[in-house]
């Protein structure tokens, strides 16, 4: 089936998803939306997370998504039931990696950095409940880092600050297992490496999304039957000319980002 795959995060940090996508599924032709007028989903009310996940939802079905993505933990732990409710399709969201942190940890003390709203969500709970009874699991809001990599501040004087104040934190407390908990993190990967060096391995769920969305859309008999090389098509609700300069740098060549139609802008 030739129908693209739909995918969608608060802003720009499900393109490290997107990325991982691409990688495990070539030939699937996939759409994006950064919904950065509305970044970061963390400081949301749940409420207002499930109205702009079913507005998202929507426009990416009517462009003819088979399937959705939701590329964002804060949506997942807010929409993503709510979403596999309404529609017909198959849903594949996101959880922090908290299982195989578990499974990594030496010392027996796990961090996650995650935003506010998936670190008190209920899904968040619930993995916690699971999994976290054998060891120290700490828990650090990333306050400001998603607005710190919509803007492509990778590697600033502010991304560099936030992040040292958090990982310190959770060094001092033995941590040697990160989970970056929020799809805009791995972007920070080489500057979150050079500020704890060896001292943590870092986790994050891009390529097990990958591989579950791609048993998800064979189960499905969703799956191309195409051997060309797969496109992708990109938009935002925020100013399209930043998001096509800060997307390209993500994804690695210059990008077309279009406007949301006023529809899918307005919440």
């Amino acid at each position: 089936m030739d129908a693209p795959i739909g995918v969608f995060d608060s802003g720009v940090g499900g393109l490290s998803v997107l990325h991982h996508i691409r990688a495990e599924l070539p030939h699937e032709h996939l759409l994006y939306v950064a919904d950065s007028a509305y970044a970061p989903y963390g400081t949301r009310t749940p409420e207002q997370i499930q109205v702009r996940s079913l507005i998202l939802a929507n426009f990416l079905l009517a462009q003819g998504a088979k399937a959705l993505v939701v590329a964002c933990n804060t949506a997942t732990a807010a929409a993503a039931g709510m979403l596999r409710e309404r529609f017909a399709v198959p849903v594949i969201a996101m959880e922090p990696a908290v299982k195989p942190a578990v499974a990594a940890t030496r010392s027996g003390v796990v961090g996650v950095l995650a935003t506010s709203g998936t670190l008190k969500s209920a899904r968040f709970a619930a993995l916690l409940e699971s999994f976290g009874k054998d060891v120290r699991i700490l828990t650090q809001a990333g306050l400001g880092l998603v607005e710190c990599v919509e803007r492509g501040e990778l590697d600033s004087a502010e991304t560099r600050a936030l992040l040292w104040r958090y990982l310190e934190v959770l060094r001092a407390e033995g941590a040697d297992t990160l989970v970056l908990g929020c799809t805009h993190y791995p972007f920070l990967r080489p500057l979150i490496e050079s500020l704890v060096e060896d001292e943590m391995t870092l986790i994050d769920t891009g390529t097990a999304v990958a591989r579950h969305l791609r048993r998800r859309i064979d189960e499905c008999g969703l799956a191309t039957t195409s051997r060309d090389v797969g496109g992708e098509r990109f938009w935002t609700s925020g100013d399209a000319a930043q998001a096509a300069e800060v997307m390209g740098r993500l994804w690695g060549r210059a990008l077309t980002v279009a406007p949301l139609p006023a529809s899918a802008s307005a919440a």
